[in-house]
């Protein structure tokens, strides 16, 4: 079998790909994946879907802990009832396009940040993923890796990743290794269970919410802000420091 290729890219080089029903491929990358999903994307689907935390987790995804961050991370199920195909996967295509994961508006473009040990400056790189099966590649579009970032709205979603991984990173300087049972679930309010963070920082329930240097909680209910304040919350609460990815 073929192996995929992976090519490094700048933000100005070109590559030539496009996407759409007419591909004899389409829907082929839809399946068979461990496609986990930031807190961001599911804020997003479950926006979309108009779901509760709780009724999203049931019906769509589930949680487990990540052996390298030991936060909780979210994955999508995949069935093999329906081939191992995405839940949100149609014949027509993607049945969440306005909300779809991050990772789903890149592709065919890996993204990764590596922070120096020296002065925690952060170097962003890019890849292209050339699989065997994709016929995406036989297209006439071409675009700038900024180009297809900004054309897929990936900028929101890649910003938020970004200070999520602020927040992995000191915790796995701070405080390696896995949560336990009662972190967790503060882990999984803070990143997921929105209703629950704001009922429990309304009622000032929250350990550490008298931090100086914690922001006060957003006033509303713009759910992106409160993602945001809940992974600094959780820093200031189980590592007393904020992530400086706010």
């Amino acid at each position: 079998m073929q192996e995929p290729e992976l090519i490094a890219l700048s933000p100005e080089d070109r590559f030539q790909f496009d996407c759409h029903p007419r591909i004899a491929c389409f829907n082929h990358c839809c399946r068979e994946l461990n496609q986990a999903l930031t807190p961001y994307d599911v804020l997003q689907l479950r926006t979309y879907l108009q779901l509760g935390w709780e009724a999203f987790l049931q019906r769509h995804a589930y949680v487990f802990a990540g052996p390298a961050s030991g936060l909780p991370v979210v994955s999508l199920v995949f069935s093999s009832s329906n081939g191992q195909r995405c839940p949100f996967v149609s014949d027509d295509g993607c049945s969440v396009y306005a909300a779809r994961p991050t990772s789903c508006r890149l592709y065919p473009v890996m993204r990764a940040l590596h922070r120096s040990r020296a002065d925690g400056h952060l170097t962003v790189h890019y890849a292209l993923l050339k699989e065997p099966h994709c016929h995406g590649f036989e297209q006439n579009r071409t675009q700038t890796v900024g180009e297809w970032i900004a054309g897929q709205g990936a900028e929101p979603g890649l910003a938020a990743n970004d200070r999520l991984l602020a927040l992995i990173a000191l915790k796995n300087r701070l405080r390696p290794g896995p949560l336990d049972q009662e972190h967790q679930q503060w882990a999984i309010m803070a990143l997921y269970d929105l209703d629950r963070l704001k009922a429990e920082a309304g009622a000032n329930r929250l350990v550490g919410m008298s931090a100086p240097s914690l922001a006060a909680i957003p006033q509303g209910n713009d759910d992106a802000a409160w993602l945001s304040w809940g992974q600094e919350w959780l820093s200031h609460a189980l590592f007393g420091t904020p992530s400086s990815g706010r």
